[in-house]
């Protein structure tokens, strides 16, 4: 039995097919929509369609951006002799948001997967390669620590070895707070062998 007139259930849809928003989380979206004034609804749409419309991947580092060139591989002041490889754009924002790394970055947009039938032609991988003719001196490898993230890690090594490209992989162990008898060993034993003098 439908509660909602045919214009808000076809709202509530259609919201509740975005990422993380369940069927209560649309109804309520649809509703403040709906209460919302009409000129913030229509520059809400425009926005919408306006960044649909215009981003793309930048042209280096395949981020997503407005321009040909993101605002990261435009800055002259960034080191871009080092290429720290991240799995979506999401990430490559949490590293930018420590305000401590200053070379540039390569979203590969995914994770080698085999069991989702994503291989290493599914994601950008060739684009990073092809940076590599450049005058690259060091790439970073900071995929997740998911079993995807460690498959595409080890891939991604194996491939720039060759090239003579040094390749490193970012430290994960014990997060800060966490309890040590609640942590598994693969991160307890990465935590030890990352370990650093005091």
């Amino acid at each position: 039995m439908d509660y909602y007139s045919n214009q808000i259930s076809r709202l509530i849809e259609e919201l509740s097919c975005l990422p993380g928003i369940g069927s209560k989380s649309a109804a309520r979206l649809a509703f403040h929509l709906i209460h919302m004034p009409q000129e913030d609804v229509n520059r809400l749409a425009a926005t919408i369609v306006e960044a649909k419309q215009n981003v793309r991947y930048c042209k280096e580092c395949c981020t997503l951006t407005d321009q040909e060139l993101c605002p990261i591989c435009s800055n002259s002041k960034r080191d871009h002799k080092t290429i720290m490889v991240v799995e979506n754009t999401r990430d490559l924002a949490a590293y930018e948001k420590t305000g401590k790394y200053d070379g540039v970055y390569h979203v590969l947009h995914g994770a080698i997967s085999p069991m989702l039938g994503i291989g290493p032609e599914d994601i950008r991988l060739k684009e990073l390669i092809g940076r590599l003719e450049g005058d690259v001196e060091e790439v970073i490898i900071a995929t997740n620590s998911s079993l995807e993230g460690e498959t595409t890690a080890m891939y991604i090594s194996k491939l720039i070895k060759p090239v003579g490209v040094k390749v490193s992989r970012i430290a994960s162990g014990v997060p800060v707070g966490g309890d040590l008898e609640y942590i598994d060993e693969v991160t307890l034993l990465r935590a030890l062998e990352g370990r650093t003098q005091l």
